[in-house]
């Protein structure tokens, strides 16, 4: 019965693929059901302590932050070990959300003892720390299981991990939804920090039980220094690369401007910290809940039926469908429908597929490509939505203006999105690495 099961959710995934992909599965929930809490938390909180007006201006002051963190994290690739990487990194974030719980216990979030510059100071911080986090870990995470596995097993394993992903965030958001306003802030907090602390026993275990942990090869690369903008290089020296900028990234520009007008037609509608919050987590968990059926019964199917290039490609069109009903229907839940449409197809269908992409490359396209790419290329995304939302103080002008543009960055990402799908069966097929 479990076979016949298994077979039909992840096709002819092995029993000890099963349990490789099952520990991956398990720490990559607690990665992002932090990350959901965290980054629910981050907007709500941002707004209270510093003004909904100024989240526009928070992004830019993360792509700034963010270009120094990555610049310390590739000659990190070069001095530690993968594993090394996740156990430092994972276990620092943790720490530090612990001493973010404390300092918003004192803030008007939780007391208010602070003094006004300090309390402002402490939600500034506080956004930008959820930001590296969202970038990095998740970077970190993806480079290292990209080194250890196959196309053919990522395809089938692929929808595992991300289920677990859906498991963990769907946790957070109910958390948040259910408990924001009674247990608070700072309290959630502390359990997103627990979780990330708990990573790096995950990732013991599965490195400790499973031998795939080096480059699909079997083989760990040898270590080489090489200059802190190498990833910037091999991005712009292969289409292939670039490719991969764009499908990973554009739909970022698309999904700020629409969450931008979704959280502040909340914060002007509902206006109480706690009902934001709470109408915050309430959106979470659609879109996990959305996410987590399709990535269960539909990803691995759908990856291994029609293929990258055409799963590629459907991402784009989806998102254009619900831009032009949101641009036809405007109201705050037709923009929550919108984001969570985004949202939730970028996790069940482009996330996997953008990480499969990584499978036939080198470590340094893997762990530094992959960084400039999945940070600050997505920041740089995210920053562009940000200055074309200051550009208007009107939200309904807002929303014809980012309808139209956002139909436009689709009619590029289309073709784009087909190139490196038949790209990737070429380099697998031809057993070639990027290098």
């Amino acid at each position: 019965m479990f076979s016949r099961i298994k077979r039909a959710l992840w096709g002819d995934i092995t029993n000890d693929e099963l349990k490789e992909f099952g520990l991956l599965s398990v720490a990559f929930s607690f990665i992002i059901g932090a990350y959901w809490m965290l980054r629910l938390i981050k907007n709500s909180t941002f707004m209270h302590l510093v003004g909904p007006e100024n989240m526009p201006y928070a992004k830019m002051v993360s792509l700034v932050s963010l270009l120094l963190i990555v610049l310390f994290y590739n000659k990190l690739v070069d001095w530690f070990e993968k594993t090394k990487l996740i156990y430092m990194i994972t276990t620092f974030y943790g720490t530090l959300f612990l001493v973010s719980a404390y300092l918003l216990s004192q803030s008007s979030a939780g007391i208010g003892v602070l003094p006004g510059w300090l309390n402002n100071g402490v939600g500034w911080a506080f956004y930008v720390a959820v930001e590296s986090l969202g970038s990095l870990v998740v970077v970190l995470f993806w480079s290292f299981v990209a080194s250890s596995v196959d196309t053919a097993s990522a395809k089938r394993g692929y929808p595992i991990i991300f289920f677990g992903g859906q498991i963990g965030s769907l946790l957070g958001t109910s958390l948040l939804a259910m408990l924001a306003s009674v247990l608070g802030i700072p309290f959630l907090t502390c359990v997103a920090a627990g979780a990330l602390l708990a990573v790096p026993f995950v990732i013991k275990i599965y490195t400790t039980k499973h031998t795939r942990v080096a480059v699909a090869s079997g083989v760990e690369e040898k270590k080489r220094t090489t200059s802190i903008v190498e990833g910037i290089k091999l991005i712009f020296t292969h289409r292939y690369l670039m490719g991969i900028l764009v499908v990973s990234t554009v739909y970022d520009i698309i999904s700020f401007l629409f969450e931008y007008q979704m959280n502040s037609a909340a914060h002007a509608t509902l206006g109480d910290l706690g009902k934001v919050t709470s109408f915050l987590g309430v959106y979470g968990m659609v879109v996990n809940t959305t996410s987590l059926l399709f990535v269960l019964l539909g990803t691995s199917f759908v990856i291994r039926r029609f293929g990258l290039a055409a799963c590629l490609v459907a991402y784009p069109v989806g998102i254009a469908c619900l831009v032009t009903y949101t641009w036809m229907f405007p109201s705050l839940w037709a923009l929550m429908i919108t984001v969570v449409g985004v949202k939730a197809l970028s996790y069940v269908l482009n996330n996997p597929c953008k990480e499969i992409l990584y499978i036939p490359t080198s470590k340094d396209v893997k762990f530094k490509a992959k960084s400039w790419i999945d940070v600050q290329g997505t920041r740089s995304a995210k920053t562009t939505g940000a200055i074309i939302a200051t550009m208007f103080s009107s939200l309904s002008t807002l929303l014809v203006f980012s309808s139209v543009l956002s139909l436009g960055i689709i009619a590029v990402w289309i073709p784009i999105a087909f190139f490196v799908g038949k790209k990737n069966q070429e380099l697998v097929d031809s057993g070639t690495i990027i290098q």
